[in-house]
Parts: structure tokens; C-alpha cells; sequence
């Protein structure tokens, strides 16, 4: 009647309501207190149980086996821990068995369920599955392990059921009986061998962030420069990416490698430095890094090995902030064609590189065709962004369009064991979650195979890869999957229901559109990219500088700075900061001002290499600001010059200029390369032009004509001297030789005399002595101070010889 009147729109009036209300009342109360009085409290209280579920935390640290089978033994150990403050006494661990699942939804639904659930647990199986614990203390823990056969659970048929451990017991403040406290997982129940198996393709990733820095060292082998020496600590026995390899060498798995890892882990077997502060340490870690190259490399022998573009990029940034920015989708392009051959390379296996793999799976029209820009005709998605509108699980592989194959991976499988799964409750959960999830997808469609791909999370922690592992072996029985490739999915029929249609732009998720690179961060990589190609046309051994910067900015796209905003922007400037001191190694010398004094002069401008290796394909251009002044004599109004200097020379390039005006005039000298781009800082310097007229020249000439005349006077006066004293020596030299004579006639008038006087003859006094004079012959003159020196050799007239100084 009521439904009647409300589909009618008709309504009762307030005092008939009224009416009801009081005889519903009436009739209701007898029965409500014979209830009451007929139910016990403990029992009446046990519906109020969800206030106590929780009191007591329940862990289960191991389930075995994971997916029984009829005959098996099921054991489960794990933890209670009293979370009151008050003990808990008369407490039971008890298994319950849940009712089967008929869809993947129930399992999420049962997943996401928080509080005990009055009749929708299951019941308890009791006798060997339970164990009684007296007194549990507050605050206090006690292990427990349940066992109990199969055969026990009362598991009807094939499939996923509810399987849960509760506690229950009393406490101080309640002395009723209650469920304190439970934990629920699943347990796969599949005997025999499905009609139709699942083909499981399971990706199983080996990425890690960026660890090279673009510097190496200036020796011939080029040693590489890592950021840090972080990467040592996940290949050393026990890390991240060692634990990676030595599971999935024994897993069905298709491997997805970065190559930017492999090179760098290559890279860090030979000697590197690293860098500690403002200096570089020579790396300690080469042994490590070969053990586990040849680790990975016996591990990927007989598997499909993916190859993805070299670092990683992430192609969802590049498709709403970087393919806009002129460069970016060609560094793609050049990411992915280095890839098969640094895998090839170091692993020698042949990997396939028509992949591309959008973070988490998410897709829209742009990313999509930013991720098959490169050569990709392989996408991997995922369902969650992927979304089909049916009831059960179709296969991934599905054509979208323009020979572009979208491989939708499944959500659930593939998020089943992200988290922190150290401690060994959640990972118990997410394995058994993950092989329910998988036998109910199996038991969706029983007669029908389909392909399903799961795409784990791009960098496992050691504890995600265990429970992966874990899974996987869980399946090796192949009672409802089977292992396929990679490549084997996509060749598999798509589902004809399943959606080819592309998710819109609007659909992506924020969360992730918030962790991309913006645009200034794909700008700085083009501003790289720029002066790394203005750089590489000069230099005679290009491939020791080009690659190393290359890697370098396909680092600065990778996938794995999402979330790390100020890491990957320090990383971009120290590329661009290093590539900056490398091309400021070529330069022009700073000139200071010069004076041109005069019609011409030849300017020089030097350019410096401090580069260990030659570069060429310069050339050098030098103007002036004023043409009046001063004018380049060639190739007026800019003179240019090539030139080529060897590393660590530097050389001086020439102009001539001429001068038509006193003043200062401004040049300006500029490097270019030979596609007259720009090279370095210009440079400018002063020429300072002071002009000579003719009137000045003649005063200059004048005085230089009357320096040369004085000069002639000079050597006159000197040679007329030297005559005169050469005449005046000969002379006195004459009159000596007179005098010499005159003494000898005297002595012989003395011997006659005295030969007379002996004959009887005597002579008179001849009287006093005659004053002695020039020309005198007497033998017995006084010499005067005057007197020339005797035995004085005569000055010679002849040319004096060589390296003599002759005074005139």
C-alpha cells in the first residue's frame, strides 16, 4: 500500500502516520522483550563483535602450500599481539573457511573489508585448526601455527574461497566471549587442470635511476665519472637488482631491461671515478660489477629479452610537455636506436625493441603517439586506464589503429605487490591475493583462453621481487596458467569485445600528470642539445665528447626523476654546466687597446685551445663600429679568418686595417663555426687611431736631415784630427832620427880631437856649453819633461781588425 501510494503520489496524512507508528509499537513490544529475555548475553553480545575486532592484531607469517590441492596439509603460522591495555583471557586462534567466489569483484570487495563481519566469515574448522592461548597479557605477542588436512576445509569445488584466522576471547572489562580480532586472505583451491589454461605473461623489470654523470676523464680509455657509487649497493649480494637476477633466472619471465643500466654497470667494471664533493675518487667496486654482468648475462640465456629506449624516457612527459620543444621526440628516436646494440653488446643476446612501456600503463592519444614516434609498434597499457565494459578479463593484445598493437596488462595482477611487503604478513596477503585474482580470471571464462600480461612496478625492492618470485613458483604446476613471452602476447587473436578505443586526454590521471617534467625542464635539454651540436663541428675527435653528453640528456628524460623535481633539475644544470666548460676552453685571448699610429697596421687577435684534442672548422671575424676611422682592408666591413689550432695551442690571427680619421674606434672579434652559427663570447677592444699629416712629416724629416749633416760634420772634425796628430807624430819622429845623427858626428870630433892632443897639440877652452835645442846633435842633452818617451812604436794607419774599436 505504501509503494502504491508513493509510485502514485499519494501521500497519508501526519495523523494517520501517527496511528501506525503507535500500533506498530504495540504489537512489536511483547515480541522484542520475549527475545530478549530468551537470547544469553555472551551470545546477544557476539553481533556486537565489530567493537571488538581489532583489540588483537592477527599476522600470518606463512601459508603452505599456497594453492593446495586435494591430499595436501594446510599450515599457517603467524602472530596475535594483545593491542589493549588490559589482558585478554580464555582466547582461541581459530581457521575459518569462507564461502567460494564467484568473480574477481568479491575478492577486492573482501580485500578492502576492515571489522569482523557477523555471518559473512565463514565458520571455524576447529579441532587441530585451533589453538587455545589462557592469558594473553597487554601489550604482549604469542606465535601460533595452525594445521589442518585439506580434506577438512570442506572446499566443495574448484576455486577461490575466504580463508581467515580470528581470535577470539575475553577481556577484563568484558567478560563475554568475542571476536577480538581477524585477518583474511584467499585460498586457491584448483586440483586438476582447467579446461583452458590462462597464458600468464609476466614482465619482469630491471631498471634503476641514473648513476653516470656526462664528465670522463681525459685519458684513452675515457674513464666515466658516476654521480655517486649508490649503484653498487643493489648489485652486491643481497641488493635490489642482484636479488632481480638470481630469481628470475629460474622464473618463466620476460625480462625488460633499461640499456642505460647495462652500460653503466658495464661502465663500473673497468676503473671509474666518483665524485665526493668537489673532487673525484677513483670507484672500488669493478669485481662486483662483473660478477653480476655475468650474473644477469648466464640469467637471460633461453628468455625473451625487451629492450627499452636507452635511460628510460618518460613518454608521458614527453607527450604533454616535450614534444613541443623543437629536438625532444628526434632524442627519442636516437634513445631507442641505442638501444638493441648497447644489449646486444654487453649481454649478446638479440632483444626486441618494438616497446613502449608509459608509466603505471597510462595512455592517451598523445602518448600513445609519442610512443610509437620512435619505431614502437607495441604499447604497454594497462586496464585501469585500458578499460573494457565486460564481465570477465579479455586478452591484452588488441589492435588500436595505424599498425599499433595496445597490450592492456591487468591492473589487479599487476599492482598486487606494490607496498612495503618487508614484513612477511603483507607479503603472505599479496601472494595469495595475486593467485586468487589469477585463478578467478581462469574460472571467469573456463572454456575460452585468453592471454593476460602483468607489468609489475618498473623498480622492485627486494622484498616486492621475493613475493613476486614467491607467486610465480606457486604457479609452476600450470594447473590453470601457463607461461608466454612477450612477443608471444601480441601475436595472440584479440578479443572482439574487448575496446579499441584510446583513453582522452582528460582521463589521465592527475597524480601522475603531477610528477612529469615540465616544460622548462625539456627546454633546458634542448638548450644542451644546442651548444652540444655547435660544439661538435669543431672538434677533430668528436665521438670522445658527443656520446657521453648524448647518454646524458636521454638521463635527463628518464622515467625514474618522477617525484624527484630538485634531483633531476641539478642533474640537468651539472650536464650543461660541465658541456659549458668544455667549449669555454676554446676562446679568444682578452686584447687590451691598441694605438694606431699611422695609415696601416696589422691588428692581431689571438684564439686559445686549452682543449686535450685539435678543432677546426672555426673562423674568426673581427669589424669595426666606425668604417671612417678605420676600415678593414679586407673584406671590409668584416674581415674573417679560418682557423685551426691543435690541443692545448694557441694561435694569432692577423688583420690589416687602414686609418682615414684621428680617434678611437671600437672592434669586435667573434668566433663562428662553419655554418656561421655563433661560437663562445663575442670580444671587443679599443683602437685608438692617431693620423700623421704631411706637415709633421716634413718637420720630422727636417730634423732627421739635420741629425744626419751634424753627424757628417762630426765624422769630418774626427778624421781632420786624426790626420793632424798622424802628421805631427811623423814629424817628431823625423827630428828625432836628425838629433840621433847629430850625437854621432859629435863623437866623432871628439875622437879626432883627442887623437890630436895625444900628437903634442893642445886645444883652448872652448868656454862654456852651449844651451841644448831642438835639432842639437850633442850626445850629452838634458832631457825636459816635454820630451817625447823614447822607443815610442808609431800609431799604425791601416784599417783596424775585426771586433776593434777604432776612435776617431
Amino acid at each position: 500500500m505504501a509503494e502504491a501510494a508513493a509510485i502514485q503520489g499519494t501521500h497519508p496524512s501526519p495523523a494517520r502516520r501517527w496511528l501506525r507508528r503507535v500500533a506498530s509499537l504495540a504489537v512489536a513490544a511483547p515480541l522484542l522483550t520475549g527475545l530478549l529475555q530468551g537470547v544469553p548475553a555472551p551470545a546477544a553480545q557476539a553481533a556486537e563483535s565489530a567493537s571488538g575486532a581489532g583489540a588483537v592484531d592477527v599476522s600470518l607469517g606463512s601459508l603452505a602450500p599456497k594453492a593446495p590441492v586435494e591430499g595436501d596439509t594446510l599450515t599457517i603460522t603467524g602472530t596475535v599481539t594483545n593491542r589493549t591495555k588490559q589482558a585478554v583471557t580464555n582466547a582461541t586462534v581459530d581457521l575459518r573457511v569462507g564461502p567460494r567466489m564467484t568473480s574477481r569483484s568479491e575478492i577486492d570487495d573482501v580485500s578492502g573489508r576492515g571489522a569482523f563481519r557477523f555471518g559473512g566469515e565463514g565458520e571455524t574448522v576447529g579441532g587441530r585448526a585451533a589453538v587455545e592461548i589462557p592469558k594473553l597479557g597487554a601489550g604482549l605477542s604469542r606465535d601460533f601455527s595452525l594445521s589442518v588436512p585439506v580434506s577438512k576445509l570442506g572446499l566443495d569445488d574448484s576455486g577461490v574461497y575466504q580463508l581467515g584466522v580470528s581470535v577470539t576471547g575475553r577481556t577484563t572489562s568484558q567478560s563475554y566471549e568475542r571476536v577480538l580480532g581477524i585477518e583474511r586472505t584467499f585460498l586457491p583451491y584448483q586440483p586438476d587442470e582447467t579446461e583452458k589454461r590462462t597464458k600468464l605473461t609476466y614482465l619482469w623489470p630491471l631498471i634503476s635511476t641514473a648513476h653516470v654523470s656526462a664528465e670522463t676523464g681525459a685519458d684513452q680509455q675515457q674513464t666515466p665519472v658516476f654521480e655517486n657509487d649508490d649503484l653498487a649497493a643493489e648489485l652486491v649480494p643481497g641488493g635490489r637488482l642482484d636479488e632481480m637476477v638470481a630469481l628470475g633466472k629460474d622464473l618463466p619471465v620476460t625480462w625488460v631491461i633499461d640499456p642505460d643500466l647495462i652500460a653503466s654497470v658495464d661502465a663500473m667494471a673497468a676503473p671509474y671515478m666518483v665524485k665526493d664533493g668537489t673532487t673525484e675518487v677513483p670507484g672500488q667496486n669493478q669485481e662486483v660489477a662483473k660478477r653480476w654482468l655475468d650474473e644477469l648475462e648466464k640469467a637471460v640465456q633461453g628468455h625473451k629479452v625487451v629492450a627499452l629506449p636507452f635511460a628510460d624516457p618518460d613518454l608521458a612527459a614527453l607527450a604533454h610537455h616535450g614534444k613541443e620543444v623543437p629536438g625532444s621526440l628526434a632524442h627519442l628516436q636516437q634513445a631507442t636506436a641505442l638501444a638493441a646494440g648497447t644489449v646486444e653488446t654487453v649481454l649478446h643476446v638479440k632483444p626486441s625493441t618494438d616497446f613502449a612501456w608509459p608509466v603505471d600503463g597510462a595512455v592517451d592519444p598523445s602518448v600513445m603517439a609519442v610512443a610509437t614516434s620512435a619505431g614502437a609498434s607495441n604499447v604497454i597499457a594497462r586496464s585501469d586506464s585500458f578499460r573494457d565494459d565486460l564481465p570477465y578479463t579479455p586478452t591484452a593484445a588488441r589492435a588500436v589503429g595505424g599498425g599499433t598493437t595496445a597490450v592492456v596488462s591487468d591492473a589487479a595482477l599487476s599492482k598486487a605487490f606494490q607496498g612495503d611487503l618487508v614484513r612477511a604478513d603483507d607479503s603472505t596477503l599479496a601472494i595469495q591475493s595475486f593467485l586468487a585474482q589469477s585463478l578467478a580470471t581462469t574460472l571467469e571464462l573456463p572454456e575460452q583462453q585468453r592471454s593476460v600480461v602483468v607489468a609489475p612496478q618498473r623498480m622492485p625492492t627486494t622484498s616486492q621481487a621475493q613475493s613476486m618470485a614467491t607467486a610465480l613458483q606457486a604457479l609452476s604446476a600450470k594447473r590453470w596458467t601457463e607461461p608466454q613471452d612477450l612477443p608471444g602476447a601480441v601475436l595472440d587473436p584479440a578479443d572482439p569485445d574487448a575496446s579499441t578505443r584510446i583513453p582522452s586526454s582528460r582521463s589521465y590521471p592527475k597524480k601522475l600528470r603531477a610528477q612529469e617534467l615540465d616544460t622548462k625542464a625539456f627546454q633546458k635539454m634542448k638548450e644542451t642539445r644546442d651548444e652540444l651540436d655547435d660544439f661538435r663541428v669543431i672538434l677533430t675527435a668528436a665521438d670522445r665528447v658527443v656520446p657521453p653528453f648524448t647518454n646524458a640528456i636521454s638521463r635527463e628524460m628518464s622515467t625514474s626523476w618522477r617525484g624527484e623535481d630538485p634531483s633531476a633539475a641539478l642533474y640537468r644544470e651539472e650536464v650543461l654546466r660541465y658541456l659549458r666548460s668544455l667549449t669555454e676552453e676554446v676562446q679568444l685571448v682578452k686584447k687590451s687597446d691598441l694605438t694606431l699610429s699611422g695609415r696601416s697596421a696589422t691588428i692581431p687577435v689571438t684564439v686559445q685551445n686549452r682543449l686535450l684534442q685539435g678543432v677546426q672548422h672555426l673562423e674568426l671575424r673581427i669589424s669595426s663600429d666606425n668604417r671612417t676611422r678605420l676600415k678593414l682592408v679586407e673584406g671590409d666591413p668584416v674581415a674573417s679568418r679560418p682557423v685551426t689550432i691543435d690541443g692545448g695551442h694557441s694561435q694569432s690571427v692577423k688583420f690589416t686595417a687602414s686609418a682615414n680619421a684621428n680617434g678611437p674606434v671600437l672592434m669586435k672579434a667573434q668566433l663562428y663555426t662553419e655554418d656561421g652559427t655563433p661560437y663562445g663570447a663575442p670580444m671587443t677592444f679599443t683602437v685608438k687611431v692617431s693620423e700623421i699629416t704631411p706637415t709633421v712629416m716634413l718637420v720630422i724629416a727636417g730634423g732627421v736631415l739635420l741629425l744626419v749633416l751634424a753627424g757628417i760634420r762630426m765624422y769630418s772634425q774626427r778624421k781632420r784630427a786624426a790626420a793632424r796628430r798622424a802628421a805631427a807624430e811623423a814629424e817628431a819622429e823625423a827630428e828625432a832620427e836628425a838629433e840621433a845623427e847629430t850625437e854621432d858626428g859629435a863623437e866623432d870630433g871628439d875622437a879626432r880631437n883627442e887623437d890630436e892632443g895625444t900628437a903634442g897639440t893642445e886645444t883652448a877652452d872652448p868656454g862654456p856649453e852651449p844651451a841644448a835645442g831642438p835639432g842639437t846633435g850633442n850626445g850629452a842633452e838634458t832631457e825636459q819633461p816635454s820630451d817625447p818617451t823614447p822607443n815610442t812604436g808609431s800609431e799604425s794607419g791601416d784599417p783596424s781588425g775585426a771586433g776593434e774599436k777604432v776612435d776617431r
